[in-house]
């Protein structure tokens, strides 16, 4: 299990970013509100797709439709190989609760940036 950790975009400049090279599953921490984005690249030979969970998230009510389940977790859909894709998480906020895991992503290279 690896953490992804966040490389701080605060100030003028370049600045190096922190790669992890993901397991079968591994975590991150998301920040309410700190403009982060996870961006997810494919290294691999083949297609990945991986779950983002947050252990707390179960259910979310939206007006007009009632009560909608997020306890699965945020599907982020099939990545092919030598594709990359950048999730802005406050978007998926309601997945994010508690600890947050990611599966399914074994050798997908990840980032996660803070504004």
């Amino acid at each position: 299990m690896a953490t992804i950790a966040a490389t701080s975009m605060q100030g003028a400049g370049k600045r190096a970013v922190t790669l992890t090279t993901m397991t079968a599953s591994d975590t991150l921490t998301y920040k309410p509100n700190q403009g982060q984005i996870l961006i997810l690249r494919n290294i691999t030979a083949g297609a990945l797709t991986p779950i983002i969970r947050g252990a707390g998230s179960t259910t979310l009510p939206v007006q007009g439709v009632g009560s909608v389940d997020v306890s699965a977790g945020y599907a982020v859909g099939s990545i092919a190989a030598g594709a990359e894709v950048a999730i802005p998480l406050d978007t998926i906020r309601a997945y994010l609760v508690g600890v947050v895991s990611i599966t399914g992503g074994t050798g997908l290279s990840a980032s996660l940036l803070e504004f």
